[in-house]
């Protein structure tokens, strides 16, 4: 098993390995588990590509924990692993522990997680636990260390989100007020002030779906 072949299987779903690493027989994996692949978002793509599925036109709710259970479950099988989620617990399996270990993923200034190629738009749909050792390139520096005007600090209109914490009672009230309209349309400014994110490519409507279910 390689690495093209597994980016091979998840290309038709428009997902994409973002990170992994070697896995040991003393970690809470499955048995016989030798590499963790974690998974997400293909761009450009991805959006148009879910939202045409049958889980986000059949009524019922958390569409996209359904597809990914349903698309990477059958793809994990076909490769001789098992799918695992970052939901659907307790227990919940250690996402973001995962991602920093990956060495492609780091804590950003305002300390939520920033991807070498996905930047601030960061989301994992699952992971892939393998039976194989499936050799990685070797991890990037951390962007944000070169990043000096590091606008993520101060992009946050009422300062629900700075490098001091996060309030989020009042980033809620903000979005769901006619001032955050902005935020709520096209995502978190915080997040979209990443210079890293212009060459992810993600729709504004895919952060306004997730910012609609963060507001219910």
């Amino acid at each position: 098993m390689n690495l093209a072949a597994v980016r091979d299987a998840l290309q038709p779903h428009f997902l994409t390995v973002m990170g992994g690493f070697p896995a040991g027989a003393d970690e809470a994996l499955p048995p016989g588990t030798r590499s963790l692949l974690l998974v997400g978002p293909q761009e450009p793509g991805f959006w148009p590509h879910v939202r045409a599925t049958a889980e986000f036109n059949d009524g019922n709710a958390d569409p996209p924990d359904r597809w990914s259970a349903r698309v990477l479950a059958t793809v994990a099988e076909n490769l001789g692993g098992t799918a695992l989620f970052p939901f659907g617990g307790p227990p919940w399996h250690p996402f973001i522990t995962w991602a920093k270990r990956s060495g492609r993923a780091w804590s950003s200034p305002v300390g939520l997680l920033v991807h070498d190629e996905a930047g601030l738009f960061v989301s994992y749909r699952g992971a892939l636990a393998l039976p194989q050792r499936v050799t990685l390139p070797p991890a990037p520096p951390c962007q944000c260390d070169s990043c000096t005007a590091q606008p993520c600090r101060t992009a946050c209109p009422v300062a629900a989100l700075t490098p001091k914490g996060y309030d989020v009672a009042a980033c809620r009230a903000f979005v769901t007020s006619p001032e955050g309209h902005d935020c709520m349309t096209k995502g978190c400014r915080v997040r979209r002030s990443c210079p890293v994110n212009a060459q992810y490519e993600r729709l504004p409507e895919q952060s306004a779906f997730h910012m609609r279910a963060f507001t219910r």
